[in-house]
């Protein structure tokens, strides 16, 4: 347990940010849920994220001891793309869950970040260490992965501040007429099935996708994309909605698998980022997978 004092020298400021402003390795999401928790008090007394701070009030930050991951390390083949003290790059096979959950309680990414990494954080609790963001099941490519919590809190505020460059390929349905365009419709848990999402009004959030066309078939067209946002199968929706699934997307595509797939044809494929320490810009790059590319040279111009 870590007991940590401030004293407001400020008038009027929101105690989640001024505590974010004033402790390194918290962010203000962070700060948010140890107040839920209990874990701090202004003068002797607990307060509401947005508290008001007077001059002289003692802020009392409780930081409860990381709990010990009790997920099994596995020795699973993952391809690390690069590795330092704070973070590494993953380059996800497809068919690869991202942590444990029910019905998935081995063999995920997870499992297999705990052999291979001696650190990761702790902020998204025993299920996720270091998991800053998220990959569907069947998609592939580059992901990021922080080693420690200061990291970890530094890129999920840059994910909030969309500062993070995200490109990602697929290959969908039908020819797009557009060269480019933007997907601006805001997504939500599906009524019809609580376990899909789909463009809709109620209880959604924002959600924005852009693409570029990158080569066109004849039934078929190669796109790059761009999150503004990261909602959960956002691209996969947002592809239906305008009419283009992903080829080989069994929940919200075809169910004919034309091409003998094991999942949809998306790729992370560009991930850049500012490093939590250096603050210098990283990028990496990954090549498409080999049968997403058997599938480019089978179909038609």
């Amino acid at each position: 347990m870590n007991k940590i004092v401030l004293i407001s020298d400020i008038e009027n400021d929101r105690i989640d940010s001024y505590i974010s402003n004033h402790i390194d390795d918290i962010s203000r999401n962070s700060v948010q849920k140890l107040i839920a928790d209990g874990n701090i008090k202004v003068n002797n007394k607990l307060i509401k994220s947005n508290y008001r701070l007077k001059k002289n009030d003692e802020i009392v930050v409780i930081k409860p001891e990381p709990k010990i991951l009790d997920v099994v390390a596995e020795d699973i083949d993952i391809k690390i793309v690069y590795e330092d003290n704070d973070v590494a790059i993953i380059n996800k096979s497809q068919g690869i869950v991202v942590h444990p959950a029910p019905g998935h309680s081995s063999g995920t990414l997870v499992n297999g970040l705990m052999h291979h990494l001696e650190n990761l954080s702790s902020i998204n609790g025993i299920l996720r260490p270091g998991i800053v963001h998220r990959l569907d099941k069947n998609t592939s490519g580059l992901m990021l992965v922080a080693k420690n919590d200061k990291s970890h809190n530094y890129l999920a505020e840059c994910l909030k501040e969309h500062s993070i460059y995200r490109i990602y390929y697929a290959l969908v349905e039908g020819r797009v007429k557009e060269d480019n365009g933007i997907i601006n419709a805001p997504l939500g848990r599906s009524e019809k099935d609580r376990k899909k999402r789909a463009v809709t009004s109620k209880n959604s959030k924002e959600a924005v996708t852009n693409f570029w066309v990158v080569k066109k078939y004849d039934k078929y067209t190669l796109l790059k994309l761009k999150l503004e946002t990261g909602r959960t199968h956002q691209i996969r929706v947002h592809m239906k909605y305008i009419g283009h699934p992903v080829v080989g997307d069994d929940v919200y595509g075809s169910k004919t698998n034309k091409f003998g797939l094991s999942g949809q044809l998306l790729h992370s494929k560009t991930l850049g980022f500012i490093h939590p320490s250096t603050k210098e810009y990283m990028e990496f790059d990954s090549e498409l997978p080999s049968y997403f590319t058997k599938v480019l040279i089978t179909i038609k111009e």
